[in-house]
Parts: structure tokens; C-alpha cells; sequence
């Protein structure tokens, strides 16, 4: 990963409000951190950084900073960081991790692919597991992302990580059984249609069949759809229209009571 050079500025401002102001005048707040010496705030220039993100692969930067009226004037340090407004975008912070020349790094790199393929030809869906990898080199040989080539895949086969060919002075961390890249074959019409009329159509469960046993241990045969079902022995006659409903057994009319007796 080739540095580019970024010009910075000492910084005093850290409370809330002098860092509203800071930002209003068209600078932005940013912390180097590092084994070799104690954290320094620093200040950007807005436009600057912005235009150093926009024309960037990825965030994960190299840049050889330039410290004004400091003593430690240059330093080697990676973007760890940035912090973006939710709304508009701009960027509101930055995080630098100060490294050394002769000293390994391990970053997040982005992972892009390159051709199309066969099983994508034959109406699968090329399916992204991995959108980074994690790497480790110097920072001189950090690259800006990995390029994996895919032409070759077919439907049903998946690009491991113990696949990939890294870059020369790379090493690409993690287990070699994961997956990152993976050509899947879509849901057909035909399934979709069968489901569709599975869901549609009424199961057996819907239809309820139940079966009454009788006084005498026999059962009777459910009723058919649109039929009543058979009245149960003992059950009450239905009333015709215009009749009163037979009373129940065991009901006997009280008599009147009788009217008292004038005194």
C-alpha cells in the first residue's frame, strides 16, 4: 500500500463546544495513537480529508503525516477510524494508529470479485459470505483490497478461504474452512408454484371428522357435509313452528298459590 502525504495540525481544542467551532471553521478533530509515544490530538482540513476518502478504495488508509510546529514532524500511520455524520456524511473524526516501516500490521481489507460465473451463467446466484478479510504484512506491502476471480465457479460450489492466493508478503488470517464466495442455485417457478398451492389448498386437517359412539357401543357415521348431524338418543324434539317446546322430564307445574284470605 503506497502512503500519500495528509498535512495536520496540532490541537487544543477538546471540549464539546470548542469542537463544534472547530469543525464550523472547516477543520476536523483527529487522534494519532501509538506504541511508541502518548496519544496527540490533532486537527485536518475538512475538504482535504474528505477529498483523500472519496478518491480511496476503502477508509483503511496509509498516509504519511506531516505534524506542523511539532516535534516528531512525520509520522507513518494507518486511517484506524472514521467517523461520518448520519445524515449529511461529513466526516466528523478521525482515528490515526501511528506504525513503523519494519513492523508487521493487521488491518480489515475490502474483498471484490472479478469475472462472472459459469454456475451465474446457468441461473444461479452468486451469493458474498465475506465482505473483508483480515490481513497481515508490512505496511509497505498492505494491500488496498483482495481480488478474487470467480469465472470458474459453479452452482453448488463455495470459494473457501484457504482457497484464496494472497498478495506477495501477505498473510490472509482466519480458518481455511470458511466459506467467502458461494454460487447458489435460485428457487424455481415450479417450486414456488407448489408451495404456493400447498398453502392455497385446504389440509385434512381442516376437515374435522368425528365419530360418536352410540349407547349401545356402535359408532355412527359422520355426518356428510351439508347434513345435520343425527340427534342423539335422549336429546329433546325439536319444536315445530307455532308449538311449545315439550318441558323437560322430571319438571312438574307448582300449583297456584292461592289468594289470602280477606280479614
Amino acid at each position: 500500500m503506497k502512503s500519500v502525504p495528509l498535512q495536520a495540525y496540532q490541537r487544543t481544542q477538546v471540549r464539546r463546544g470548542e469542537v463544534k467551532k472547530l469543525r464550523a471553521a472547516g477543520r476536523v478533530p483527529a487522534t494519532i495513537y501509538g506504541r511508541q509515544a502518548k496519544p496527540q490530538n490533532l486537527e485536518l482540513n475538512s475538504k482535504e480529508i474528505a477529498d483523500l476518502i472519496n478518491h480511496s478504495v476503502s477508509e483503511t488508509m496509509l498516509v504519511d503525516l506531516a505534524v506542523a510546529d511539532d516535534a516528531r514532524a512525520r509520522r507513518l500511520a494507518l486511517v484506524q477510524d472514521v467517523q461520518h455524520h448520519p445524515l449529511d456524511g461529513k466526516v466528523l473524526h478521525v482515528d490515526f494508529h501511528e506504525v513503523a516501516e519494519d513492523e508487521k500490521v493487521t488491518i480489515m481489507v475490502p474483498l471484490e470479485t472479478v469475472g462472472e460465473p459459469a454456475g451465474v451463467k446457468n441461473g444461479g446466484v452468486l451469493e458474498h459470505v465475506l465482505f473483508k478479510l483480515k490481513v497481515r504484512s508490512l505496511p509497505k506491502d498492505l494491500p488496498e483490497q483482495i481480488l478474487v476471480d470467480v469465472t470458474p465457479l459453479e452452482i453448488g460450489k463455495t470459494i473457501h478461504l484457504g482457497d484464496l492466493k494472497a498478495p506477495a508478503g501477505v498473510e490472509i488470517l482466519g480458518g481455511k474452512h470458511i466459506s467467502v464466495i458461494s454460487c447458489a442455485l435460485p428457487r424455481t417457478e415450479e417450486v414456488v408454484e407448489a408451495t404456493a398451492a400447498t398453502e392455497a389448498a385446504p389440509g385434512a386437517a381442516d376437515v374435522e371428522m368425528i365419530k360418536e359412539k352410540k349407547e349401545d357401543g356402535t359408532e355412527e357415521a359422520p355426518a356428510k357435509a351439508g347434513e345435520k348431524a343425527p340427534a342423539k338418543s335422549g336429546d329433546k324434539a325439536a319444536a315445530k313452528p307455532g308449538e311449545k317446546a315439550p318441558a323437560e322430564k322430571g319438571a312438574e307445574k307448582k300449583p297456584a298459590a292461592k289468594a289470602e284470605k280477606k280479614k
